[in-house]
């Protein structure tokens, strides 16, 4: 039988390591983020659950991974547990046993389509919302879909078996599949079909890992649905009875109830940088709200007077519309929370409002109702009651959803699944069912490897359910009297108390996780945005810590808003970790990305990122174009760092077209500096704020009232940070600010007669993530390359508002390889989409792309948007590809240096210097380590409180030393290298206290090694 197994030993890690390399995690501090579902367990039932979490995680890739890591699961009776979206609530990828977590993410292929049999073959990590959106594009939709379909998994439902939108005309999630194919952990491969298939549904990944399925699917059409509201919920129930009786052909039924609509109506307006956006949405009424949905092309007559004669009545169009978009964002309510006591029953359609009247005696707290209607007169009703985990009371209000099951229970209904928290009644909920699980679990794993205890329970944990059950009537009485009203959340342990306040509404729903470029750069939990607000949950509660790797995690992220877009709470995700970096790095004195720092001296010398003289700033200015720049005017163009020093193509086309379309521009020239985004998203606000400082005084001088930037970053900068800190900090601010894109828009009439030299090239464009999600400027851009003669323009799968980012800059300066893994990503989307030429309208954007097609050998070619709409204008602009990829061999190689472990390397050639730099007291004791026997022994321990205390005095007099060993190391431009002195002092002033934590321990050992031979 397999043990608990929550440490692998040294042979099985490397083991593990030879067959996944770098597939397989085994860090302690990732583990931990594997421990959980979307539920929010009570901290007093959470107890009897013990240890939860895995040896290691693996991720797999194909068929022969999965049998690769049963036969070492089963060779050393190693726990396995299945895992893709982690989008359930009951306990069913949870490690109590710990071994290992099997993602099975990478299993998401389309295998084939067969038009005529009406089927798909699918790896089965595929994700709902991906897979419709590609069948889509074949003219086909799924049949049906979970309700957390931008999350969930193919293969998830069917280990599951649920109801989802189509559920009404198509059934549970097995009666849409046709077959599964399960790799067993005793070797054997089956695909089940027919009537074997029902045989394996529900075992929540206990049997084996399922790597294919195929599934039924149906022509693709619009959806429309009829919204009805109904005073009560006997009422809704007959006209459900009704449809029914008529046979009226929907796809599918979905409601809520008063309480529910109520609170989508008060759920806050999303924020976007700080400031709310408004939506159009209709009001809903105070009453159940039932929603028909059924494809454009069908006649549903009768259907309108089935819901009058019911007794309802039929709600505006535009409800309806409201409704179809918000089939996958039903927890935005929530942001009202901020956490859920959830109870999920089927009961027979015929009790719906027996039902929802019972409970709404029993249960004093407001419960919030969620219905789906299932083929068979079966309706899935998922409650919600608001509380807050945070409050003790949590403890006392959850056996509420005990007192929902028994309501379901006696009226002929049953919990929906059951998972580990309710394992023991799976024998009751499953039937027949469960005895046929069992004796496959027999067969196929004898071992009990496969996600062992979650269909039988472990013991503790089940009896405090079961004592829940016992004890409900006078649980119940508690229960009731534990509300907590509305939740006031203050600041702990240096978490700011609106971002605790967004970790614990978080609804751990998975949408945010796999498009996010650092999740799927990196291919691990903490790195998402769900995984960072269960870390701040699980550092308040004092089981983890602040450390300098989970301080990077906030920092690398991209800043480019997709998580926001994705989150189906309207979460203000990027906002919340630009104000963790502030808090981090400004507050707390946490080190930064370490070439930043670097950055944040070359801005505060010379105004720029780049380590260039600021005498330089306006030598991309071609000596024709001079003329044409007025001293004063109202629009000034702003060039920004990369394309004043850099990408100098950028700067000269953006003015040549400017001018070219009739528009007068000034420009700062020596008096502009870096738009300083840069140190806001390091969280160097201090610089920040003196560079935006001389930035508005200076364009204020020239009378400028439009600014006009050709970087989006630059543009996100003038248009809403520099406005928000002005405000706050009471400096007079009265700009606007455009990208060149949006001024040139209207003024294609005038450029369209000056083109001279067609393109001939099938052209995507790259949407930046600073002007598109940041701005929404999608269509000028567009329309700019669209005008050029000969451009065949496709768009990539993921575009305008869902538009990868491109992985620069801060997770190209935190973790260059990781950077190329996400503008790979991009660039094959381009070479999938059929283009051979990739524009950006982005500077920085370019050069990441750049770097990435440069590693990866894309035949995709990256240029900027301006530069080649100004080329077929027939100006000679050169292509700057390798001046990009020079200047950046710069930042390649100091990322590099300024990792630990080549820090150590550094500084092990710098011993003797820092032996001679050491005070002379000291110098007598470092020999006695070479002559003292133990003396080594006793100097490890003190090196950690020494170093910090010696450095500061040895650094002056190591400093020169250290500059020819970095000059070694780090290819430099000779103006970067004539500023070393003055950059590298302070640099290293900032970092090193941050930087010797890490370096110490790897530089004790070598230097007791270097006092003993010398």
């Amino acid at each position: 039988m397999s043990q608990s197994v929550f440490e692998l030993s040294e042979s099985q890690k490397n083991e593990l390591s030879a067959m996944f390399a770098d597939r397989v995690n085994m860090s302690k501090r990732e583990r931990h983020f594997y421990n959980h579902d979307v539920g929010a367990l009570p901290s007093m039932v959470r107890k009897f659950l013990g240890k939860a979490e895995p040896a290691a995680i693996v991720k797999l890739k194909d068929e022969d991974d999965v049998v690769k890591l049963l036969e070492f699961a089963s060779k050393y009776s190693i726990p396995v547990v299945p895992r893709a979206g982690a989008t359930s609530g009951y306990g069913g990828v949870i490690p109590t046993k710990g071994g290992i977590i099997a993602d099975v993410g990478l299993l998401d292929r389309i295998y084939d389509v067969d038009n005529e049999a009406m089927e798909a073959t699918v790896g089965a990590g595929i994700v709902w919302e991906l897979l419709e959106q590609r069948l889509n594009k074949r003219g086909f939709s799924v049949c049906s879909m979970p309700s957390s379909a931008p999350a969930a998994t193919v293969g998830g439902w069917v280990a599951q078996n649920g109801v989802g939108y189509g559920s009404y005309e198509y059934g549970w999630s097995q009666d849409t599949i046709l077959s599964a194919r399960v790799v067993f952990p005793n070797g054997e491969i089956k695909e089940f079909t027919g009537d074997e298939l029902s045989d394996i549904v529900a075992n929540y990944g206990s049997l084996g890992i399922i790597t294919q399925v195929k599934l039924k699917i149906r022509n693709h059409e619009n959806t429309v649905a009829v919204s009805a509201s109904f005073p009560d919920a006997s009422s809704m129930q007959e006209a459900i009875r009704l449809v029914g009786e008529r046979k009226i052909p929907l796809w599918s039924i979905t409601f809520i109830n008063p309480e529910f609509s109520d609170l989508k109506n008060k759920a806050p307006a999303r924020l976007h940088h700080g400031e709310p956006v408004s939506e159009d949405k209709p009001e809903l009424p105070d009453a159940y709200v039932c929603n028909f949905f059924y494809p454009a092309s069908r006649k549903v007559d009768g259907l309108e007077d089935a819901i009058v004669k019911a007794g309802g009545s039929i709600l505006p169009e535009e409800v309806g519309e409201h409704e179809t978009g918000e089939w996958f964002r039903s927890m935005k309510v929530k942001r009202l929370g901020p956490s859920f006591i959830p109870a999920e029953v089927v009961i027979p359609a015929d009790k719906l409002g027996k039902v929802i009247s019972e409970i709404n005696k029993t249960v004093s707290l407001p419960v919030l109702m969620e219905g789906m209607v299932a083929k068979g007169d079966e309706v899935i009703l998922l409650c919600f009651i608001p509380h807050s985990e945070k409050s003790f009371k949590f403890n006392m209000a959850f056996p509420l959803a005990i007192s929902i099951l028994r309501i379901a229970e006696a009226n002929g209904g049953r919990m929906y699944a059951t998972g580990l928290y309710f394992a023991k009644d799976a024998p009751k909920v499953y039937g027949d069912h469960f005895r046929k699980l069992m004796e496959l679990k027999k067969k196929y794993d004898p071992k009990d490897i496969m996600n062992p205890e979650t269909l039988t329970g472990r013991g503790s944990f089940n009896a405090a359910i079961s004592m829940s059950r016992t004890f409900e009537p006078m649980m119940r009485i508690v229960g009731n009297m534990s509300g907590v009203g509305d939740t006031k959340f203050r600041s702990e342990k240096n978490i700011p108390a609106d971002v605790i306040s967004h970790a614990y509404t978080c609804a751990q729903c998975g949408y945010c996780v796999n498009q996010c470029d650092q999740y799927y750069g990196r291919g691990w939990e903490s790195q998402s945005p769900r995984g960072k607000w269960f870390f701040i949950k699980e550092y308040l509660a004092g089981r983890d810590k602040m450390v300098q790797e989970q301080v990077d995690t906030f920092l690398a992220c991209t800043t480019c808003e997709l998580c926001d877009v994705r989150c189906q709470l309207d979460l203000p995700i990027n906002d919340s970790w630009m104000t963790m970096r502030n808090e981090l790095v400004v507050n707390q004195g946490k080190m930064t990305i370490p070439p930043f720092e670097i950055m944040a001296s070359s801005l505060l010398k010379e105004r720029n990122i780049w380590g260039e003289y600021l005498k330089n700033r306006e030598e991309w200015m071609p000596e024709d174009l001079k003329p044409k720049i007025k001293d004063k005017a109202e629009y000034a163009y702003f060039a920004g760092c990369t394309a004043s020093f850099v990408e100098k193509d950028i700067a000269e086309a953006s003015v040549r077209l400017l001018t070219d379309a009739g528009i007068d521009i000034t420009y700062l020239g020596k008096e502009e500096s870096c738009c300083g985004i840069p140190m806001l998203a390091a969280g160097k606000w201090d610089v920040f704020e003196k560079i935006m400082r001389m930035n508005i005084e200076n364009m204020r001088k020239k009378g400028v009232k439009t600014v006009v930037t050709s970087c989006p970053a630059c543009w996100l900068v003038w248009d809403t940070f520099y406005r928000q800190w002005a405000e706050k900090l009471g400096i007079e601010y009265d700009f606007e600010a455009k990208h060149y894109s949006q001024v040139l828009q209207d003024k294609l009439d005038v450029l369209s007669d000056k083109f001279v030299k067609p393109l001939d090239r099938v052209v995507t464009i790259h949407d930046a993530c600073h002007m598109g999600r940041a701005g929404g400027i999608y269509e000028p851009p567009r329309d700019l390359i669209k005008s050029v003669p000969g451009v065949e323009f496709r768009e990539m799968e993921h575009n305008r508002e869902n538009g990868h980012c491109c992985g620069s800059v801060l997770t190209l300066v935190a973790d260059p390889e990781v950077a190329d893994v996400v503008g790979n990503i991009r660039l094959k989307e381009a070479e999938e989409a059929g283009a051979d030429l990739m524009v950006a309208a982005c500077p920085c954007c370019q050069v990441q792309l750049r770097i990435a097609a440069e590693s990866s050998g894309s035949p995709v070619e990256v240029q900027d948007l301006s530069a080649t709409v100004a080329r077929s204008l027939g100006y000679n602009i050169p292509d700057t590809t390798n001046d990009a990829l020079t200047a950046w061999i710069t930042f390649d190689q100091m990322i590099h240096l300024l990792r630990p472990e080549n820090m150590t390397d550094l500084m092990v050639e710098l011993l003797p210097q820092m032996m001679d730099a050491m005070p002379a007291p000291l110098k007598p004791m470092m020999k006695m380590v070479k002559y003292v026997p133990g003396m080594d022994i006793m100097m490890k321990p003190m090196m950690p409180i020494m170093m910090p205390r010696l450095l500061p005095g040895m650094m002056p007099k190591v400093m020169p030393d250290m500059l020819e060993a970095v000059g070694r190391r780090v290819q430099m431009s000779d103006d970067l290298r004539e500023q070393m002195p003055d950059l590298m002092p302070k640099s290293m002033e900032n970092l090193m206290p941050n930087m010797l934590p890490q370096i110490v321990p790897l530089l004790t050992p070598k230097m007791i090694e270097y006092i003993k031979t010398h």
